[in-house]
């Protein structure tokens, strides 16, 4: 029923406007948006700045995954993550992801049947290492630090164990007779890293990318609500889980600040205590998406025109 194109962004609708109708009712969006007033604007202008460098992070993995085609071109890698994240956040159901096909082959002349797949195991290891860090913040506060260290050390080599079986399952040589299916399945998995340094590395700006991000949006956390380091980062990773969610409001109204909340409040603060900041943290992404992708649109890039 849900498959239904309409009716998915009719809910998507619906599900902002009675957000942004509840949030006036009951609190009032000046009283919401009051407390940007008080935070100092050069505060505000470096968490944005520093934001934005994980999206440059980002495209940085990309650049060093095809570091042989696009070596001299990360610039347009750069505006292609930037733009990339723009349609990721304000399309509906996740169909942002798609674009990340279109503008490689638009940018690099890099075909789908080799994109889909890196875009893929990129967010296998973005959903890891996000949820490394929550089981690191939910630790924290519910278990002791050896066992929180044992349930992480045994969640780490997750991506080491896919990228082994991927390397074995992609020299199986498609057969013709095969279903469809697994004949794409094979092509994908022959496109998945192979050496252990590439895994490394792929790893790594994956890390960086995402414990500076949430370390930004925890600190904007803060800047509402008066809780401890780890609070914060709970409710930011449970923001970014809502990604996941099959419906979404409008740019992830309503449904981000749901996950925000829903994360704080494994740590005792009541939803009415959370509004505030969850609203302020999304609005302070969307406003650094915008803002990102208005300043590099113009950028004039160069691409590859033939293929690679």
């Amino acid at each position: 029923m849900l498959r239904h194109p309409a009716l998915r962004n009719g809910l998507s609708i619906a599900i902002s406007l009675i957000f942004i109708a509840l949030v006036q009712h009951y609190y009032g969006w000046q009283t919401i948006l009051a407390p940007w007033r008080d935070q100092p604007w050069h505060v505000i202008a470096g968490l944005m700045m520093m934001a934005t460098c994980t999206l440059l992070l980002r495209a940085w993995r990309l650049y060093d995954y095809f570091r042989a085609e696009l070596h001299g071109y990360f610039p347009a890698c750069a505006k292609l993550m930037i733009l990339h994240n723009l349609f990721n956040i304000l399309l509906p159901m996740r169909t942002g992801e798609l674009s990340f096909p279109l503008l490689m082959q638009n940018y690099f002349h890099i075909s789908a049947h080799r994109s889909v797949p890196v875009l893929l195991w990129f967010r296998i290891l973005d959903l890891h290492t996000v949820l490394a860090l929550g089981l690191l913040a939910f630790g924290w506060q519910y278990w002791s630090p050896a066992f929180t260290a044992l349930l992480i050390l045994l969640w780490l080599p997750l991506p080491i164990v896919i990228a082994v079986i991927g390397a074995r399952l992609g020299k199986i040589t498609p057969d013709p007779e095969m279903r469809r299916w697994r004949r794409i399945f094979l092509a994908a998995l022959a496109h998945l890293p192979r050496s252990r340094r590439h895994l490394a590395r792929d790893w790594l700006w994956t890390g960086l990318n995402w414990l500076t991000k949430f370390m930004i949006f925890a600190w904007v956390v803060q800047l509402f609500l008066p809780v401890n380091s780890a609070t914060a980062l709970a409710g930011a990773i449970a923001g970014d889980l809502t990604a996941v969610l099959p419906i979404h409001g409008i740019a992830g109204s309503g449904t981000y600040e749901a996950g925000v909340m829903g994360g704080l409040s494994l740590f005792g603060i009541a939803p009415s205590q959370s509004l505030q900041a969850a609203i302020n943290l999304h609005l302070f992404i969307l406003a650094t998406t915008l803002i990102a992708a208005a300043v590099v649109y113009p950028w004039r890039v160069r691409k590859i025109t033939t293929p690679t």
